[in-house]
């Protein structure tokens, strides 16, 4: 790792299947450490059951109010400013509570990848 600032690059958005748009700010494997993004839960929405095995997640609220449920807690009202700790193999999901996109970073370490996301509501085959 080297000292340097990555400036923001705008439009680089994506939908990704759990149910939020995703803007990678930092994930790299030159810095395997930690990844950033800002995931925006459009109106309405709620993302799917899922875990990070390996990978402990931090939501920090940026805008919006949601509805976090994670592993055994009961579900809990967030707002901006709240910081939710998600540790590895924690199930959990997020829903916007508001007319306003529910915007959030999502802090991980290790840095996510996708070979680390496990969907708990994808259907199994039988």
């Amino acid at each position: 790792m080297k000292p340097q600032i990555r400036p923001y690059t705008p439009g680089t958005e994506y939908w990704f299947p759990e149910g939020c748009h995703i803007d990678e700010l930092l994930n790299d494997p030159v810095d395997p450490v930690v990844s950033i993004v800002r995931a925006r839960v459009p109106v309405g929405g709620v993302t799917r059951w899922h875990r990070l095995p390996d990978t402990a997640e931090r939501y920090l609220i940026e805008s919006g109010r949601g509805r976090v449920e994670i592993g055994m807690l009961d579900p809990r009202e967030v707002g901006p400013g709240d910081v939710v700790i998600i540790p590895p193999g924690c199930r959990q999901r997020i829903a916007n509570l508001t007319t306003d996109d529910l915007v959030f970073l999502a802090i991980c370490t290790p840095r996510f990848q996708v070979v680390d996301y496990e969907d708990l509501e994808a259907v199994s085959p039988d």
